[in-house]
């Protein structure tokens, strides 16, 4: 069953990335120093919106070697609004890492908005914090986020 619900949010996120003809608004990593993301280090992000009429996708994205030692991973993700707690899956059930796997590292894109309308243009401020029992975590290299707009077609 947990198998399933991962090979389905895998096909949702490839469904997605590919319903609109997008433009890429905003991309940027946070580093992770010594691949250890400690529990009081949190990832600021800040981003710029011209165009209140287009629907935007955002994208998290957590990069990581093969020493992150868990299937799953919290995040605590907020904005001057409001403030998120997301879990999605690294690994699947027979402990296979997901995403792509470049040079010493795995990353691993997670869908966290889709058709979001922002309501007024300017400077916007997002953070990202991990949420997991660990005070250091161990493997995580960079957090990404990216910010799509999306034309209908």
């Amino acid at each position: 069953m947990k198998r399933s619900l991962i090979v389905i949010g895998i096909a949702l996120v490839s469904l997605a990335l590919t319903a609109c003809r997008s433009d890429i608004v905003y991309t940027q990593f946070y580093p992770i120093s010594s691949a250890q993301w400690h529990m009081d280090s949190v990832a600021h992000f800040e981003y710029q919106i011209a165009d209140t009429d287009a629907d935007y996708r955002m994208l998290i994205y957590v990069r990581h070697t093969e020493r992150y030692p868990y299937q799953n991973m919290w995040l605590f993700v907020g904005d001057s609004l409001h403030r998120d707690t997301i879990e999605f899956y690294l690994a699947d059930d027979r402990g296979q890492w997901l995403g792509d796997k470049h040079h010493g590292f795995v990353e691993m894109p997670v869908l966290y908005e889709t058709n979001y309308h922002y309501a007024d243009t300017g400077r916007y401020d997002l953070t990202i914090q991990h949420g997991m029992r660990d005070s250091v975590l161990r493997g995580i290299t960079d957090i990404g986020v990216e910010i799509i707009k999306c034309e209908n077609e």
